[in-house]
């Protein structure tokens, strides 16, 4: 059987690289705290103040965690959901003006598919790693 459980070294980059995009954006929100405050009240989301160091922890310590392997699918469960529930609030190309259409559609649907990448990493394995 040819899966990610038989092939570690491919699991451990499938993590880094589905990794990768949460700890930029994190590490992007930590030295943005202000102006990523200001966003997420844009977008409507009630106390933008305490949501955004949650996310930051999310992202960052998210990434890491899987980047090194630790609780890869409770992790991979939670970014899942994380990223379903951003495409929703955050790329909303049904209420997006003309210009703003095509990009919102692109990172709704790349949210969509890091979606499956994460529900794929979350796939029963035996002997993958030691830290589960």
């Amino acid at each position: 059987m040819n899966t990610l459980a038989t092939h570690p070294a491919r699991l451990r980059i499938a993590c880094t690289l589905m990794s990768a995009l949460f700890l930029i954006s994190g590490i992007r929100k930590l030295l943005t705290w202000s102006a990523t405050t200001g966003y997420f009240a844009k977008l409507g989301l009630p106390m933008a103040e305490a949501i955004v160091p949650l996310v930051i922890l999310l992202e960052i310590g998210g990434s890491l965690a899987l980047i090194f392997g630790w609780r890869q699918r409770e992790i991979a469960l939670i970014l899942a959901v994380y990223t379903l529930m951003t495409a929703f609030v955050a790329h909303r190309f049904w209420d997006a003006d003309p210009a703003q259409f095509n990009p919102q559609l692109n990172n709704f649907f790349k949210n969509i598919a890091m979606v499956g990448g994460f529900l794929l990493l979350i796939e029963p394995r035996s002997g993958t790693s030691a830290r589960e």
